[in-house]
Parts: structure tokens; sequence; C-alpha cells
């Protein structure tokens, strides 16, 4: 099989774009096959996650929420890299993933119950293929390998997809991964969002090789990179490296560039360390405005429907962040009692001691 313009080999290469900034078509044969009821229900993800996003940041400040990372610019990698899976595929997030394990089927007031530290938040429901946020950075890597390697065993068609930033490509478990997904061709997908920055790190900091695709060449397996903004180019970069899992053609590393509007999180100050320079040109290339665009040429999208989601979202966030503030809250009892299926007998006798 001959190699794709944005597959890496030894040089830099040039990312996969689909759309302009504009909306335009650039590369018509990288177009994913798309119905138009799809088309406006990638849309609707992506303006429901931003507006979810922005309300999100407002309960954080006002104690409603505990820690919370901010996603706005990310729609694109978010929301189109979930869109590519099946339901059976295995989600492993970061702490930022959120939007892809809520689209991949958790309820949203389990996502506000986790971020207020409540056990519940936890419990995922039957048939939602999805792990819990890790908060230690890369940890989620080695879990999508571990779950990958459970598929081959069991020779599954399903793949495993997990999140991280460019941050994260530099801790031990996301080379480890890698090298054993390389050596048991395993089905997983490695996504690296990358912002410019870890925390207010710079790429160019960050590491020497060309790219953070490049490093896939190291441990033999698929490295793309690609517009992060352009929510069709990461659909059709997620599903190309789907496919190749179930096919047993082994792991895929994706580049996705990208760009978060928002700071790290809500203790970050972006302007002692990014430029509003920089933050008006990224600001051009944003991927609901992007997107936006190519649907209103096709005649599927109008402002009036950006109004509409923006009020259901704000709906669905008001009803589901009070669903996660009238769960019991917890107690420590409660809490020993969902570590383990059956209690062990010094988690009862602790408990005995406590109550």
């Amino acid at each position: 099989m001959s190699k794709v313009p944005y597959e890496v080999q030894t040089e830099p290469v040039q990312p996969l774009s689909v759309l302009s900034p504009d909306g335009e078509i650039v590369n018509k044969e990288y177009l994913p096959e798309l119905t138009d009821d799809q088309l406006k229900e990638i849309m609707y993800r992506m303006v429901f996650t931003r507006t979810w996003d922005e309300r999100a940041v407002n309960l954080g400040r006002q104690g409603r929420l505990g820690f919370y990372a901010p996603v706005s610019g990310q729609e694109a990698s978010m929301v189109g890299s979930v869109y590519a899976l099946n339901k059976d595929d295995f989600v492993c997030p970061g702490y930022r993933d959120m939007p892809q394990i809520v689209w991949h089927g958790l309820p949203l007031y389990q996502a506000f119950l986790y971020s207020r530290g409540h056990q519940h938040g936890g419990q995922i429901p039957e048939g939602v293929n999805v792990l819990m946020p890790q908060i230690i950075i890369g940890a989620q890597i080695l879990h999508a390998t571990g779950v990958a390697m459970a598929f081959k065993k069991r020779n599954e068609k399903r793949v495993a997809i997990t999140f991280t930033g460019d941050g994260g490509s530099s801790e031990g478990d996301f080379y480890e991964g890698m090298n054993f997904a390389g050596v048991f061709k395993l089905p997983v997908i490695y996504v690296v969002q990358n912002n410019g920055y870890a925390i207010t790190t710079p790429f160019e900091k960050q590491t020497a090789a060309p790219s953070i695709a490049h490093k896939a060449i190291a441990a033999g397996i698929k490295g793309v990179q690609v517009d992060g903004m352009d929510v069709l180019a990461v659909i059709k970069a997620v599903s190309e490296a789907a496919e190749r899992g179930r096919n047993g053609e082994g792991a895929t590393l994706i580049e996705l560039l990208t760009y978060r509007f928002r700071p790290h999180s809500m203790a970050d100050d972006t302007s002692k360390y990014r430029t509003k320079e920089e933050e008006g040109e990224w600001s051009l290339k944003d991927p609901i405005v992007r997107f936006g665009k190519y649907l209103e040429q096709k005649g599927l999208w109008s402002e009036e429907d950006t109004a509409r989601v923006k009020e259901e979202a704000k709906a669905s966030v008001n009803e589901n962040i009070k669903k996660a503030e009238a769960t019991e809250k917890m107690t420590v009892s409660g809490l020993i009692d969902t570590m383990f299926e059956s209690t062990p007998q010094h988690l009862e006798e602790q408990k005995a001691d406590f109550e």
C-alpha cells in the first residue's frame, strides 16, 4: 500500500486537511463518506460541547464543580475522534477528555459527579465502553494498550483509543505503550492533541523530533499528522486507524494539531506565555466556524440552528448539574462498600471502627 502524504516517514509532512478555514474542500479524495444527517449530528455535538464547556467553566467558578479542564477549540479533535468509532470500541481518556466519553455514552450528570469527586461518577453504566478520565499524565496510554491486548487475545474486531496532550508524549508511559503495541500489533489508537503547549512549555522545548507523529517510527507503528481543527480530517484519520486495527494491521499514532482557546485549567493564565497575535491566528481556524461554513454552503446549517443547539445545551447542562447535586452525598462507609464487589473483612472492620 502506498503511503499517504500525511503519514510520517523521515521527513516533515503536510498535516491532513479536508477543509480550508473558509469551509472549502481542499482534499476531496480524503472527504469521509457521511450522510447529511451525520454531518448535522457532528455539528450539533460540536456546538453542544462548546456551550457545555462555557457553562462548566462558570459552574467551576461558582464552586458547583470541582476540577474542570476547559476544551473550547478542541471540539473537532474530540467529537470527530469518537464519531469515527463503533459503540463497542473502548475509550480511555485523560482528564480533559470528558466530551469523548459523554458522546460515547456516559450520562452527562455522571461527568459532573466525577468532577465533584463523587464515587458514583465512576460507576460506568453497562454497555458504555469507557474508563474514567485518568489524572496521572500518560497512564491512560497503558490502559488502552492493555484493553487492545485483550481484544486481540479474544479475536474481537474492536479497537481501543486513548488521548493525551503534547506534554503527555514526553512521559515514559507513552513510549512503553507504543513499543508494546508495535511488538504485538495491537488494535489501539494513540491520539495526541498537540495544542502547542504542555501547560506553559512550548512545543519546541518539548521535543527535538520534527513532530510527535514521527515518534511512531521508533515503535514500528503508523504515525500520521492531522489538522485537528478540521473535524472531517479527524474523522478520516481515526476511521482509517480503526479499520487498520480491526484488520490486524496494528496501532496508529495520530497527532492532531489543535489549539485550546481557554487556559490549561482555571488556575492558569495564558497571557504569561501566549501572545494575542498567536491566539488571533488560531481563532481564524475555529473548528465550529470552519465546519459551519461548509454546512451552510451545503444548505444544512444556519445561525438559527446554532442558536437552537446552544439553548438545548444550556438546558441540558442545567438539568444534569441539578441531578448531580441532588445525588445522595458520599459517606465513608458508602465509599468503602463501592470499592469491591464483596467488601473484604479488613475493610468491614475499618468501616465498623469508623461508624
